[in-house]
């Protein structure tokens, strides 16, 4: 996973928000493992709930070996592997492979059983791709029947809110005995809480398309379509992009900002007769990005641009600032992307972001 994101970005910051994001999954598959196993094999059952919360993301490595084109492995990363029906039939082979390994030992025999494993598989993986649907990337909860992208846009990739309660309520879990009915009630609290948190965000995001709604109709901006969603590491700050014949529209809005609506537009041209997009490669980027993209051409080298404008700038006073910006090469009769112009989380980037949220 960290191969994919260092293509993605050249930042290190989002390497490391990468790996928040595998630690979400762990977190939940733990919890998962817990409720599965946890009064017959204890602090293993938390283990092996992370590893099964880990398998669907294994798809980035996996998109690696097999495919040279980085947008290919783009397009398959929250693929089959984030499916319904991967989690069906992944639990049974990971669960009968686990239960045959683990049963085979003398002192364990007996304690476990096939379907305690099925289940335990299950949950862990099943629940993966179903707190993925909520966030802005999208996943392919059914594949194969339909690659729709599956986004909510509800809650960060990555969130400390929803992360670190759920973390220390496991840790809490594991100095106890497995037949202690504490380790049970504090799993539901981690549960419970982190559950409550994703309802927040869900009744956050009504409001907040309600609020980006109304400031795009006080600005004027005759939009076919907007999408809007929160920025990185919290659920207080949102971004919204609003698509017309020519521009996408950018704003942002806290629940800090003492207006009730967004007051502030960054008017980004579309330039999509920059490139023949109806290429395939291309044309998996565009449905990648759900049609929310700009082109750019460099005029003194030639290359071209390309930027996903789903996700929010880093610096809302800077168009350049996106997250998802990486050049288009012309391999053969593919079209790849040679490298990456995502711009640098620096101190003062961040400390500006911070300030933004508290309207500052």
């Amino acid at each position: 996973m960290l191969r994919f994101y260092k293509k993605l970005c050249k930042s290190k910051e989002l390497v490391t928000f990468a790996s928040m994001d595998s630690l979400t999954q762990i977190v939940l598959g733990a919890a998962c493992g817990e409720i599965a196993l946890g009064k017959k094999i204890g602090n293993k059952a938390m283990l092996f709930g992370a590893i099964g919360g880990t398998i669907p993301d294994l798809d980035v490595i996996i998109g690696s070996l097999f495919y040279s084109n980085d947008i290919d492995s783009l397009a398959f990363h929250r693929g089959f592997m984030h499916s319904i029906l991967f989690s069906l039939i992944g639990s049974l082979i990971f669960g009968f492979i686990t239960s045959e390994l683990y049963n085979s030992g003398k002192f364990r025999k007996g304690t476990t059983n096939l379907k305690d494993w099925i289940w335990l598989f299950f949950l862990s993986i099943f629940t993966h791709p179903i707190l993925d649907s909520f966030t802005p990337y999208g996943t392919q909860l059914f594949l194969p029947f339909t690659d729709y992208r599956v986004a909510f846009n509800t809650i960060s990739v990555v969130d400390p809110l929803y992360t670190i309660p759920f973390l220390l309520c496991l840790i809490i879990v594991m100095f106890f005995n497995r037949k202690n009915p504490w380790r049970l009630k504090w799993t539901k609290v981690g549960i419970y809480i982190s559950s409550a948190y994703m309802v927040f965000t869900i009744i956050n995001k009504i409001y907040m398309d309600s609020v980006f709604e109304k400031s795009f109709k006080e600005a004027n901006i005759q939009y076919s379509r907007f999408s809007a969603q929160p920025t990185i590491l919290n659920n207080m700050l949102w971004y919204a992009v609003a698509e017309t014949d020519t521009n996408y529209h950018l704003t942002f809005y806290s629940l800090f900002d003492k207006e009730n609506s967004a007051t502030k537009f960054t008017i980004i041209p579309k330039n999509h007769d920059i490139l023949d997009m109806n290429h395939p490669d291309l044309k998996t980027l565009t449905w990648f990005s759900k049609d929310y993209y700009t082109l750019s051409k460099i005029d003194s080298t030639g290359q071209i641009i390309y930027k996903d404008l789903r996700y929010p700038l880093l610096n809302e006073n800077d168009s350049n600032s996106s997250l998802f910006r990486f050049e288009l090469v012309q391999e053969g009769d593919r079209w790849n992307t040679k490298q990456s112009f995502g711009p640098s989380i620096s101190k003062d980037v961040f400390n500006q972001f911070i300030d933004r949220i508290f309207d500052n």
